[in-house]
């Protein structure tokens, strides 16, 4: 009995341990948890706001202190990153069709009619880059019905309408370009340097003067001759 005891004992304790590793393996591995740490890693800090679509394995993030915007499909498999100056507009599409949009530049256009959609509500990120032009992502669509975690069609459209509404006044705040703001920089803060000396004059070349010829002794300079010519100078 006691053998048969502590083999279910052991059993009972295996079996706590196993589900409470699934549990973890779960938890760790849930979808919107992936994409969370994807977004992190890429903005190097948590996102927010952060708009992730369950089923899809899509998601956006931001980080608005560093003005960085990062995209991730494939359930954090794939990752871009942009400059939140690089997004230039977002797009409602409801059904097929474009029910709202905002531009930077552009009056937005709002959504005027909050009916319950039929095929599909999207959010199209838009940005400034010819590689990867556009991100989509689908917040609801026919087959989400009845699904764990999935938003129904009204609450789609709610969270995609608070969105645009999020996104438009984030492209009526000015992004300074990098290029710009290098220019500025250097602009107000010139680097210093050391100021060179002001060239010297060349001081004038002194003019060509007339020499005059050298005096040419007269008479011999050595012997008894020249003392004899000094002393008849002297006598005189």
């Amino acid at each position: 009995m006691d053998e048969v005891a502590r083999l279910l004992t052991l059993l009972a304790l295996l079996g706590g341990a196993m589900t409470l590793l699934g549990g973890v393996c779960v938890w760790y591995l849930d979808e919107t948890r992936r994409i969370r740490r994807t977004l992190t890693q890429a903005l190097g800090a948590t996102p927010q706001p952060m708009l992730a679509a369950r089923g899809r394995g899509v998601g956006i993030g931001f980080d608005l202190s560093k003005n960085l915007v990062a995209v991730t499909w494939d359930r954090g498999g794939w990752r871009l990153n942009y400059r939140l100056d690089e997004l230039i507009g977002v797009e409602m599409i409801v059904d097929r069709h474009v029910a709202a949009r905002a531009f930077r530049g552009e009056p937005r256009r709002a959504l005027d009619q909050l009916v319950d959609p039929e095929d599909l509500v999207r959010l199209r990120f838009v940005f400034d880059d010819p590689e990867h032009a556009d991100f989509e992502l689908d917040l609801w669509q026919p087959e989400d019905e009845g699904r764990r975690g999935r938003l129904y069609a009204d609450e789609a459209l709610r969270e995609a309408n608070r969105w645009m509404a999020r996104m438009e006044s984030l492209l009526r705040r000015p992004v300074a370009k990098p290029a710009a703001v290098a220019r500025a920089a250097a602009t107000a803060a010139p680097p210093v340097q050391a100021a060179a000396p002001p060239p010297q004059p060349t001081p004038p070349e002194p003019a060509p003067q007339a020499q005059q010829p050298a005096r040419q002794p007269v008479g011999p300079l050595f012997g008894d001759d020249a003392f004899e010519d000094d002393a008849e100078d002297a006598f005189r």
